[in-house]
């Protein structure tokens, strides 16, 4: 078990739960635990479904220092290794730094296991990646779980072998005891675990059907199946081979439906749901009312897994077993027709989360959107690479927005979008969107150049082609620019303009209501305090009535900042309290920081210079997985200033730079816990905040950066 002091694991890169107990591999589990403690790469090695992940998820659970399980098996694209790390690890970044950059950057911070698993049909790319992190990071390890090594030096290979004879037997009669079978150890039960090779996936298979045959039939079938596959020489056959016999012998065993289902079903990339499954997969001999007992049959046999997520019940197929079923949906000649009812359904389900997003649901969108992540991938490559489909992908790319902007993902996001709007759909209006997608995302990640180019593109066309929308998002997007530009004047003019336009075509989502806070922000930086409140009060009320909480929390920092310049810095606090507990949970990296830089601002106001300082510490931390810090604009860095003076002025240089160095060693989750922890433990002395900007005064208060500590 896990002891008290050990490094918790990334966001998301937990290791898989175990199911169901886990049977021996004692010694090989010490094993591994030993290697991974004298290199610093080790490789385990082994046929497919011989417990390899399995095996080091059990180590990597009692592991002592932090670390992060990355699958590697749904990603296609060598590109995409580096996007699974970050995604797999929760490393959230607003910046046009590559994905490698930000696992570089946050796997310096402390000491890490990184888990690399399902890497075979990778090697170069994931070689390459390895290469260099560990040739950068001296305190991290990595453990590969792959069916051949990297070919790195230093690589400490652990080969795998299959469980003996009496680990065997007593893994196939757990698992028959868990469907509520009874095995004894009997010569035949011993006879079909040695025929299977030990081989912890094709017993699996096996048990799941001593529902139906005993292990004496068992022994005739599979029997059967190896004279077929070898003419007679039991002997010559190699384990990959027992494995993929085990597999084709519980495939010849499944009905009609049940084979035409575990094909169909292999289109899916990562975890998938029924209600997919049910579209994608009916039709041609498999009715959508069978669908569900058929797919309940195949879960009975071990063919998929269930798993619970945060988006529900979701069902997985092992890579090997899904290999298998690739082969026959292949050979059906149905593959490209199934590939495109799956780019449908995940077209859909794009367009459903876009207009959810504004909703009460819009937290269930966040959390949908984040498991299908790998199934939306396999859509958009589908798109951007079958003749004819461009338009499509623009489509589907355009309609992601708030999930590159609204969940963290900006950088994939960029990436999606210029190579759809690189190609020549022949469809204006899917180009036009995905252009102004793009501008928004360059804008958000302070690349103003390539930001300008691509809306400057979107507004021509728009006006060519008399797309309304378009235009008006065109023209709100450029605002936005202007206003992280510093000229707030032509931002005001550009914000107004876009929102007669989105009022005229009766537009209203998420991004209206962010140009409203955007042109609040704009009335602000020009001195206008009551305008502003007046704008991002009508938002907040909106928001209300729709249950939208994303826009709703940037209103909310608009109105704390107005709070604190009038002088109540507890109601900034509430609010900016609200506001980054919602920024944190969509995972908008923006607004956490955004946030945490006013929270630093309110906290020396109230009297905790210290503690001040120490959140400045954290948001500096931050900021390089944004962009340029507070956009380098004068503007939105004044508070920062305000701050620095203030419990500068109070600590003393020396006493504040630790403060800010103590900070900068909280990663995001512990500076965002710490921010939180202070609500409602507000020191007892806290001096009024001035009324106005003019009249803020540094707060001259004592105390150490320890001030605030464990709050």
């Amino acid at each position: 078990m896990r002891g008290p002091q050990c490094p918790e694991p990334f966001a998301d890169g937990e290791p898989p739960l175990e199911l169901n107990g886990f049977v021996g591999r004692t010694a090989e589990a010490a094993g591994l635990a030993a290697a991974l403690r004298s290199a610093r790469l080790v490789t385990v090695t082994g046929a497919g479904g011989v417990g390899k992940s399995r095996l080091a998820a059990r180590v990597v659970a009692d592991w002592e220092t932090a670390h992060g399980w990355v699958e590697l098996a749904p990603a296609h694209d060598p590109e995409f290794v580096e996007y699974e790390v970050a995604e797999a690890l929760g490393l959230t970044d607003h910046t046009t730094r590559t994905p490698r950059e930000t696992v570089l950057e946050q796997l310096a911070a402390r000491p890490t296991l990184l888990v690399l698993d399902g890497f075979e049909h990778l090697v170069a790319a994931t070689a390459e990646l390895v290469a260099q992190l560990l040739r950068k990071l001296p305190q991290l390890r990595v453990l590969a779980v792959g069916r051949r090594p990297l070919g790195l030096a230093g690589e400490r290979l652990f080969p795998l072998a299959p469980l003996g004879a009496d680990e065997a037997v007593r893994l196939l009669r757990d698992r028959a005891r868990e469907q509520g079978i009874t095995v004894s150890d009997d010569p035949q039960v011993r006879e079909l675990c040695a025929r299977l090779d030990g081989i912890p996936l094709a017993l699996e298979l096996a048990a799941a059907r001593l529902r139906a045959l005993s292990p004496a039939q068992l022994l005739d079938r599979l029997d059967d199946r190896f004279r077929l596959l070898t003419g007679g020489g039991r002997d010559a056959l190699p384990r990959h081979q027992t494995l993929r016999t085990a597999i084709g012998w519980s495939h010849e065993l499944c009905t009609p439906p049940e084979r035409l289902l575990w094909a169909r079903l292999t289109v899916f990339a990562g975890t998938f749901d029924l209600e997919a499954v049910e579209y994608v997969c009916s039709g041609d001999g498999l009715p959508d009312t069978e669908i569900l007992d058929v797919l309940s049959e195949l879960l009975a046999q071990s063919v998929i897994a269930r798993e619970e997520t945060a988006a529900g019940p979701r069902y997985r197929m092992l890579d090997t077993v899904r290999a298998y079923g690739a082969g026959w949906l292949e050979a059906t000649g149905d593959a490209v027709r199934l590939r495109r009812r799956h780019r449908d359904w995940y077209l859909g389900l794009a367009t459903w989360c876009e207009l959810e997003w504004f909703s009460p649901r819009q937290r269930e969108v966040a959390a949908r959107v984040a498991v299908e992540l790998p199934s939306l991938r396999a859509a958009l490559e589908f798109c951007l690479t079958e003749p004819a489909e461009a338009h499509l992908g623009q489509y589907l790319a355009g309609s992601l927005w708030f999930c590159w902007v609204g969940c963290g993902r900006l950088a994939e996001g960029r990436r999606w979008l210029e190579r759809s709007v690189a190609l020549e759909s022949g469809y204006e209006r899917s180009l036009l969107k995905a252009l102004w997608v793009l501008g928004y995302v360059a804008v958000l990640q302070g690349d103003s150049g390539p930001a300008r180019q691509a809306l400057q593109m979107c507004r021509e066309r728009a006006e060519q082609s008399a797309n309304a929308p378009a235009l008006a998002y065109a023209e709100h997007r450029t605002g936005c620019l202007a206003l992280v530009t510093d000229d707030p004047p032509r931002a005001e003019t550009l914000l107004r303009s876009a929102l007669a336009r989105y009022a005229e075509i009766g537009e209203l989502n998420s991004n209206v209501l962010m140009g409203r806070v955007e042109l609040a922000m704009a009335r602000a930086f020009q001195g206008d305090l009551p305008d502003a409140v007046r704008l991002c009060e009508d938002v907040r009320r909106v928001c209300e009535e729709h249950g939208e909480r994303w826009a709703r929390s940037y209103a909310l920092y608009v109105l704390a900042y107005a709070a604190w310049r009038e002088g109540v810095a507890g109601r900034a606090r509430e609010l900016l309290t609200e506001c980054l507990r919602n920024a944190h949970a969509f995972d908008d990296l923006l607004g956490s920081v955004l946030t945490l830089e006013l929270l630093a601002l309110v906290t020396a106001t109230e009297g905790d210079p210290a503690e001040a300082a120490v959140l400045q510490g954290a948001a500096a931390r931050l900021w390089p997985s944004v962009g340029l810090p507070l956009f380098g604009s004068a503007h939105y860095n004044a508070p920062h200033a305000q701050c620095e003076s203030a419990a500068r002025g109070a600590l003393g240089d020396a006493r504040y730079e630790e403060c800010v160095r103590r900070g900068g060693r909280l990663d995001r989750e512990a500076a965002v816990g710490r921010a939180l922890g202070r609500e409602g433990n507000r020191p007892p002395a806290a001096v009024p905040a001035p009324r106005g900007a003019a009249r803020w005064n540094a707060v001259r208060t004592g105390g150490g950066c320890e001030a605030g500590q464990g709050r």
